[in-house]
């Protein structure tokens, strides 16, 4: 049984956002009331830090003060100090709670690690940030097999030796062709990117669905057979339990020589230590990785000293717009709510994607 439209909605925003764009989702939908209180939130260290500066606490009042305004919310601008299990407890102790926005467009992942009761599943509408981040992570997959098309690798160690290398040819980016694994807001956004410049794309996807500029989709089940043919393969997928480890020792063990391969998805999805070999044996010749399987990156992890991976610090979807375009979306969701209108990015909370 659906819950009634309400004509009002009491929004409290649980994760740090600058005061001006607060004011911006409080303009663009007046029907809010949206609570925003700086004074208990650590300070971003750049735009779109919805974590905050780690060092700062609130003190024993403050946090009170804090979960007393997050349990009086019916609905929540991110999760509570971005953390699940704080979630988890504002779930349990707010009956009146119908919506969370979740700041990440990977937003699933933070509901999952929440381990919420069936009940709260059904209760509470949770959307996340699919979209903003498809533009930053779509250019960072392009330089990426860019810098495995023109073997960035082995320009890099010829400079650090100063050493001026015998000519050797680089393939065309739009001569390759690449596989994009993932076709939801970013894999369509890397995919319409690349066929602008002439790269011929195949996608790998769960079923079929309209994505220009894509030549053709293939399932799942036949990525092993589909890396064959690859010269890249861009990973744009979020993290379940049917993508963890996808590409597995087995794909690579199929892959083309010298395939580059580039995640801007989650770092679950690909078994590190059966990429770290295949980047030492030849079978990729590069690769380029936001996401690792844990985060931070290990200071003893083979991939910061292989010369044939760009090793970048989960930064690859961080822009200076991130906040205003995150407060945007959020708005336009809370009038289609407002309004008894389905609300985009919803969350699978069957496989939290």
């Amino acid at each position: 049984m659906s819950r009634p439209v309400p004509d009002r909605l009491r929004v409290v925003v649980a994760s740090p956002l600058p005061q001006e764009y607060c004011d911006l989702i409080q303009r663009l939908e007046p029907r809010l009331e949206v609570v925003c209180d700086q004074s208990l939130f650590p300070r971003q260290r750049y735009p779109g830090d919805h974590s905050g500066d780690p060092s700062f606490e609130r003190s024993p009042q403050q946090q009170a003060d804090f979960e007393a305004l997050v349990d009086s919310a019916d609905a929540l601008f991110g999760l509570p100090d971005e953390n699940p299990q704080a979630l988890a407890r504002t779930v349990a102790t707010n009956p009146k709670l119908r919506w969370v926005h979740t700041t990440p467009a990977g937003g699933g992942a933070q509901v999952r690690a929440a381990t919420l009761p069936e009940e709260a599943l059904e209760r509470i509408v949770f959307t996340q940030s699919g979209g903003i981040h498809a533009k930053p992570l779509a250019e960072f997959a392009l330089l990426g097999l860019l810098a495995g098309a023109k073997h960035l690798g082995t320009l890099r160690a010829h400079q650090d030796r100063s050493q001026w290398a015998d000519p050797f040819p680089t393939p065309l980016l739009s001569e390759q062709t690449v596989l994009v694994v993932g076709l939801g807001g970013i894999g369509k956004q890397v995919a319409a990117m690349l066929a602008a410049l002439g790269v011929r794309v195949i996608g790998v996807h769960r079923r079929q669905l309209d994505a220009p500029g894509v030549e053709s989709i293939v399932p799942v089940e036949r990525l092993v057979d589909a890396v064959a043919e690859a010269d890249g393969i861009v990973l744009t997928l979020p993290s379940t339990e049917l993508t963890d480890r996808m590409l597995s020792r087995e794909v690579l063990a199929a892959v083309r020589a010298g395939v580059t391969v580039v995640n801007v998805g989650r770092g679950s999805t690909i078994d590190e230590p059966a990429l770290i070999e295949a980047l030492g044996d030849g079978r990729v010749g590069f690769a380029a990785l936001d996401v690792f399987a844990s985060e931070p990156l290990a200071s003893d992890s083979p991939l910061w000293s292989m010369p044939n991976v760009l090793v970048s610090p989960h930064v690859a979807a961080r822009h200076a717009g991130e906040d205003k375009l995150i407060a945007q979306l959020f708005a336009q969701n809370a009038t289609r709510l407002l309004d008894g209108e389905p609300l985009v990015n919803r969350v699978n909370t069957v496989e939290f994607y």
